[in-house]
């Protein structure tokens, strides 16, 4: 197998060796017969100058430039880029002998789910392509070394309010807050209006009876002028998380959803609960709500009020009261669902969950979602 193949058609030429500007020199002057010490006395340079030069151990600075185009016909922007691609060649190698070093830190991450979510490019996961892995990893986080990264994503476990016991795999879940925040830089918008956040949840609440194709542009567009970045993120294994509620900066906040168990009324519970972060806990801005609402765990007095609000918002308390007197059939349960402007399957699911409808019945009435990532 050739070189070509083994690395693929579309990769782009690595070599493991590197040419300087003094190899071209001496190429030059075994055409011309000349000695270096005839080049010296051309370049007006001393002998040693010379030698440094074709050894590579000085620059080959906008002087040597201009008098190597003088005396070896070669332009002057010839000689330049010739010394600044071997100049970024010698970094590119000594980057790969120094990630060669990091390897070990990719074993904190689950890094084929990556390559499936595209956040890394595929490729066999072996010990030649480590080291190109790590540089590819520390870009996707935009850290320089695994030690930046523990300072901007590995201590942000310190940040976390888990509704789970078992979200404590910190690589994977910072991997999946990282392609969050990668999708929020692309959404544009003015900063966080608590009134204008309020008045979009009431009119997002009104688009539950609507299919994803029609709701999610809406919704971008309310959270986006309300100064709320909203985005869906596929999930990643042992992350164990629904959604998220963080704050990128003072006036920046963020709402993250995974794509995973996303029947109606699950999605539109954990939007609302990630949005009742934002409203109720505004003041928290160093904290990430980690959340899967669905879920039992060790919940906080943040959870527990975030899970009373987005319930209260999506059912009031007097309508709820009505729910137990509600006959146990789909038409009656999808008129309820209609008085008060709701899709029936959220009916269901709040139903479900407060005991009042076994979890087997009358699931038909829920519908499962597909997003687009998009934004």
């Amino acid at each position: 197998m050739t070189e070509l193949a083994e690395r693929g058609a579309d990769a782009p030429f690595a070599p493991d060796w590197v040419s300087p500007p003094g190899d071209t020199i001496l190429d030059l002057l075994e055409e011309r017969g000349w000695t270096q010490q005839q080049l010296a006395d051309r370049l007006g340079y001393s002998p040693k100058h010379v030698n440094q030069l074709i050894k590579a151990k000085v620059p080959l600075s906008e002087d040597a430039a201009i008098r190597l185009q003088n005396v070896l016909g070669a332009p002057v922007g010839f000689w330049l880029t010739r010394e600044a691609q071997y100049r970024e060649r010698l970094a590119v190698l000594d980057s790969a002998k120094r990630q060669s070093v990091m390897v070990p830190w990719l074993d904190r991450f689950p890094l084929k789910d990556l390559m499936d979510a595209g956040v890394l490019p595929k490729r066999r996961i072996d010990a030649k392509s480590k080291p190109r892995l790590v540089g590819e990893l520390l870009g996707f986080f935009g850290v320089a070394t695994p030690d930046q990264w523990q300072t901007q994503y590995g201590c942000m476990e310190l940040a976390f309010r888990r509704s789970r016991e078992d979200q404590a795999d910190v690589a994977a879940i910072s991997a999946w807050l990282r392609m969050g925040e990668r999708a929020a830089e692309k959404l544009d918008g003015p900063a966080y209006d608590p009134a204008r956040f309020k008045a979009a949840l009431s009119h997002i609440r009104g688009l539950t009876c609507q299919a994803p194709r029609d709701f999610q542009p809406q919704m971008q567009n309310l959270l986006r002028e309300a100064g709320v970045a909203f985005v869906l993120v596929p999930a990643l294994p042992r992350t164990h998380v629904s959604g998220v509620a963080r704050w990128l900066n003072a006036h920046r906040p963020l709402i993250q959803l995974s794509l995973y168990g996303k029947q109606n009324d699950r999605f539109w519970f954990s939007f609302f609960h990630e949005a009742a972060h934002i409203h109720l806990h505004s003041q928290q801005k160093k904290s990430v709500f980690l959340d899967d609402p669905s879920k039992a765990g060790s919940s906080s007095k943040e959870e527990k009020d975030a899970n009373a609000w987005a319930r209260d918002f999506l059912i009031s308390p007097s309508d709820a009261a009505k729910l137990a007197d509600i006959p146990k059939t789909k038409a009656s349960i999808a008129g309820f669902a209609q008085s008060i402007g709701m899709h029936p399957g959220i009916v269901v699911g709040r139903m479900q969950h407060d005991g009042l409808l076994d979890v087997r019945w009358l699931n038909d009435l829920k519908v499962s979602f597909a997003f687009t990532t998009k934004s």
